[in-house]
């Protein structure tokens, strides 16, 4: 009978591996009585879903010194926060971190609360995050199930169910493991075997705590899971960013709707993205300049490739949409990633770019 994985085990090795990151309070730490902070438990999980732990600890170290408290947060502008989560992509994470902060500041006081379901109620808030900030921030017993535990369940139990379908069988193969003494010391536990150990090419079977009971590993079915459902080609969009600076040296940036991709962003005006060739839509009647290469970038559900129109512009330019922006005040690290890409094509033509 093939030996059954224990959380025990898994604990164990944690104590002595864990990973040292900014907002965890690792095992030594917990054992002599720090607690985590529940706000930098749920800043952090926010920041890493769709990102890595490599991204996001630059981005974490700036947001938690500027706003170190919830409250601090809440009374944030909505554009240097915005500006803050610049490069991280998928901006409605920070349009709803900003919501999520105010609500807990002006319904629970500044403090998160412990309750599953009071979080759930949160804005941005899922039932993966309700689950981390539960389990890590409160200690309490629920199943946090992350791509890492996806592939370590399906290992595990040498699951050959394609994901997504397969996201109930795991799920439930988490739960059972789950304890009831440490769970948010568990959880983080078995991301980090995920992470570290059990990762998705060339897993360590050789010094894995869960070697033994690992029924992939004695199937050697290991490095083929988890199986995943073939994803559909991406279609590409085009576009056109419209580069304007003013014969003092300012630039012509807007800010876009909240709604919609890259939704609250600084970013260069410019046409609608669709599939066929883009619509001209000029900020600024003057002649514009193509440059001879496009800026290329991808999204979740698409590719994107933008024209890059640049223009010069006298002080009497009177744009349709946008501001001109002091050159002094302008921060190319405040724009999105797709719009830095823009600049870097354009910035050999303004003057003084900065």
């Amino acid at each position: 009978m093939r030996e059954m994985a224990r959380a025990a085990d898994l604990l164990e090795w944690y104590d002595r591996h864990a990973r040292d990151m900014p907002w965890r309070v690792g095992p030594a730490r917990r054992g002599a009585g720090e607690l985590p902070d529940p706000y930098r438990i749920w800043l952090s999980e926010v920041m890493l879903q769709q990102t890595t732990v490599a991204a996001v600890t630059a981005y974490f170290q700036r947001f938690t010194l500027r706003w170190p408290t919830v409250t601090d947060l809440a009374g944030a502008e909505d554009g240097d926060v915005m500006g803050e989560w610049a490069g991280l992509g998928y901006y409605a994470r920070a349009r709803n971190l900003l919501k999520c902060a105010r609500v807990v500041v002006a319904d629970h006081g500044g403090c998160f609360p412990s309750d599953h379901a009071a979080l759930l109620k949160l804005p941005g808030i899922g039932p993966y995050t309700a689950a981390a900030i539960s389990a890590i921030a409160f200690d309490a017993p629920e199943t946090v199930v992350d791509g890492n535990v996806e592939r370590v369940m399906a290992r595990l139990h040498d699951i050959h169910t394609p994901l997504p379908a397969a996201k109930p069988d795991l799920t439930a193969a988490a739960a059972a493991l789950t304890p009831m003494q440490r769970p948010g010391d568990y959880a983080q536990a078995v991301m980090d075997l995920g992470a570290t150990i059990c990762t998705p090419r060339s897993p360590a079977c050789g010094i894995c705590p869960w070697r033994d009971p690992c029924a992939a590993r004695i199937a050697g079915t290991a490095p083929d899971l988890p199986k995943k459902t073939p994803k559909k080609a991406k279609p590409i969009r085009h576009g056109i960013a419209y580069v304007a600076q003013r014969s003092d040296g300012a630039i012509l940036l807007e800010r876009r709707e909240d709604r919609g991709l890259l939704g609250g962003m600084l970013g260069w005006p410019g046409s609608d993205w669709t599939e066929d060739a883009a619509l001209p839509a000029p900020p600024v009647d003057t002649d514009w300049q193509t440059m001879n290469e496009e800026a290329r970038h991808t999204f979740t559900h698409f590719h994107l490739r933008l024209r890059v129109e640049v223009a010069q512009v006298g002080m009497d330019a009177d744009p349709h949409t946008g501001d001109f922006v002091p050159i002094a005040r302008f921060q190319p690290t405040q724009l999105p990633t797709v719009m830095r890409k823009v600049f870097d094509l354009a910035r050999g033509i303004l003057r003084d770019p900065g």
